[in-house]
């Protein structure tokens, strides 16, 4: 790997994690030697690259940091490609339009024309053939989990009961057949996870819920025994 191509991964790496990632791990990553990635380091900081940290502690690229647009390899822009077409075939329309355009913006900031390649590309998420009666639900759903917002829903359950519950939603999960919201529960007083499909009726409150949404998946993955997100 050419030592240019080198520190561009290294910087990819770093933007990859939200807290300290290791010298040791760098390395394993990239497939250089530990010292290399020490080397790389000061590299980079030399030329401005704001990444905090030490040897034996791990290393932290601060948020805000731009870099210039850059080429794509080939996977890198297949991957770009199918997760937007597959963001489209969820229902949810506004979604998939954000999707579209993010990847147009892609196409237009990069050093060259992206928009050949990517409509060249040979990837597809085939459009869903069952209808989705909870399609109307998406972007609700959505808004309350980025607002950490309170709703109220109509919820019946595997055994046909119905039940009005008071929810703080706090992730969305697209499954190939159904899509789930995690959430605490008033009135279970825990976390639970309703399948959209069987929420008759949604009707937001405007109420913040009381605690931060990232303390609350943190929660909800130790509860679940989830390994921590990067």
């Amino acid at each position: 790997m050419a030592r240019t191509e080198r520190l561009f991964s290294l910087m990819d790496a770093l933007r990859r994690h939200r807290r300290p990632v290791t010298a040791a791990d760098l390395s394993a990553d990239l497939g250089v030697s530990v010292r290399t990635i020490y080397r790389d380091i000061q590299v980079l900081t030399g030329l401005g690259a704001p990444i905090d940290g030490e040897a034996g502690l791990g290393y932290l690229l601060r948020p805000g940091f731009f870099l210039p647009p850059l080429m794509f390899d080939e996977a890198e822009l297949e991957a770009l490609v199918l997760g937007v077409r597959f963001v489209g075939r969820q229902g949810d329309e506004s979604l998939a339009a954000a999707a579209s355009n993010a990847l147009a913006k892609i196409a237009a900031a990069a050093p060259a024309d992206l928009r050949d390649a990517i409509a060249a590309t040979g990837l597809w998420a085939p459009p869903r053939w069952t209808p989705d009666p909870d399609r109307h639900l998406l972007a609700p759903l959505r808004e309350a989990i980025r607002r950490e917002l309170k709703i109220r829903i109509v919820y019946t359950d595997e055994k046909g009961a119905e039940t009005t519950r008071l929810i703080w939603p706090i992730a969305l999960s697209f499954y190939d057949d159904r899509r789930t919201i995690a959430a605490w529960c008033e009135l279970r007083s825990g976390f639970r996870h309703f399948r959209t499909d069987r929420i008759g009726d949604l009707a937001p409150t405007g109420e913040r819920y009381p605690r931060r949404r990232a303390l609350l998946v943190a929660d909800w993955r130790r509860e679940n025994k989830l390994p921590r997100g990067e």
